[in-house]
């Protein structure tokens, strides 16, 4: 998955800096389990197996008739979802569709949906008040259609979607407390979809597996001691290269963590998602000779070459090289290529190489990213589980809206 020794390797060259966060880092991994076995990290709870859900199997059964899903939520509250449904789609034989913005043409795709019948719908939102949510459900809502088919995920609090579960007799799935939006994937607002989805819940939460693992531990703590070193020498740009578009919504989910955390006090990371090889032909002359202020994730997949071939007749008499070679070997000598330069110009980066393309190495992925930027947070000695820059634009907004 995670090669460690891609990540910049070449670049600190035995650093004094990278050496003493790396000592820091160690010891503050080790701070965090001792918090998580003293349940002092509640949200952790929902990364591991025994983790108590506060839906049942009868009520996966009751929804899983359904042949479409479709989900209305915003940031972290649909963004899990999104990552799983796109990153493991071949696995799942249901329809799922998101609206995850005030769109315009939200009624337009609404009706080009097929077969709106056979549909359970999802409301997901922590606080229950967000207003984006509350219009798009509000846009599309039928007391008819809807009838014995919508699920609200949020807290069980005074809050406009838990008042309309219980004016519409909806299935209430409670959204714990404890656990933000951001961090939620692993908990009911991820799960309860890839329940109905028919993928094994089970298999997403290794935790207690991944932090007993030498390598995965050893690899989490030089890639934040490595990123830390990074971000006080102003290298504070995180790049997503993502060559895989099944991987797009991960990317997504990813930038708001990192973004939402880590963004506070003056402190931060900037994470921008980017793709090949398109962006080869937009940004990389950016990447490769802008400002020394980015290092880069790069999203790469190891499976079988795709049957996709150029046909050959086609083809240049100067460019034969490319005969016989299918797509997916052409992204992957781009993706190399420009790795080897990165290399020649210690340009920081790592490879995150997905192989199997199953609920464990998507959970893995999960639960890395997120002890990253927790670990991060720390260091940087910021609360990662707030946003109250955030909360004074959604004030700012309801005064106008009044």
């Amino acid at each position: 998955m995670l090669k460690e020794d891609a990540f910049f390797k070449n670049y600190f060259n035995n650093s004094k800096k990278y050496n003493s966060n790396f000592k820091k880092t160690k010891k503050i991994f080790n701070s965090l389990l001792i918090d998580f076995r003293n349940n002092k990290v509640p949200l952790l709870e929902s990364c591991e197996k025994n983790y108590n859900f506060s839906f049942s199997k009868k009520t996966v059964k009751k929804f899983s008739k359904y042949q479409n899903i479709i989900v209305i939520g915003m940031g972290g509250s649909i963004l899990g979802t999104k990552s799983i449904y796109s990153f493991l789609k071949k696995k799942v034989k249901k329809k799922v569709f998101f609206f995850d913005n005030l769109d315009l043409d939200l009624q337009i795709r609404y009706r080009e949906i097929k077969n709106l019948k056979n549909s359970c719908f999802i409301i997901a939102g922590k606080s229950g008040r967000t207003i984006e949510t509350i219009i798009n459900l509000g846009t599309i809502f039928s007391k008819k259609l809807f009838k014995n088919k919508l699920i609200i995920i949020a807290q069980p609090t005074d809050n406009a979607l838990i008042d309309i579960a219980q004016k519409y007799n909806a299935e209430i799935i409670e959204h714990k407390e404890y656990i933000s939006g951001r961090y939620s994937v692993l908990s009911e607002t991820g799960m309860f979809p890839a329940a109905l989805m028919g993928l094994n819940l089970k298999k997403f939460k290794n935790l207690k597996k991944f932090i007993k693992n030498k390598n995965f531990v050893s690899t989490l703590i030089k890639n934040v001691a490595s990123i830390h070193t990074l971000n006080s020498k102003k290298i504070n740009n995180s790049i997503i290269l993502n060559y895989n578009y099944h991987f797009n919504d991960l990317g997504y989910w990813y930038q708001q963590l990192v973004a939402e955390s880590l963004g506070k006090k003056g402190k931060g990371i900037n994470p921008i998602l980017s793709f090949g090889p398109k962006d080869h032909h937009s940004l990389l002359q950016l990447y490769l000779d802008g400002p020394k202020d980015k290092f880069f994730t790069f999203f790469n997949t190891s499976q079988k070459q795709d049957k996709f071939k150029v046909f050959q007749d086609i083809i240049p008499h100067d460019m034969r090289f490319l005969k016989n070679k299918s797509l997916s070997f052409v992204v992957n000598a781009q993706s190399s290529a420009l790795k080897k330069i990165f290399k020649l110009k210690k340009i920081p980066f790592r490879e995150i190489t997905f192989k199997k393309g199953n609920e464990e190495e998507l959970g893995k992925i999960f639960i890395f990213f997120i002890l990253e930027t927790i670990l991060l947070a720390r260091l940087m000695n910021i609360n990662p589980f707030d946003q109250p820059a955030v909360e004074q634009v959604k004030n700012e907004t309801k005064k106008i809206l009044k």
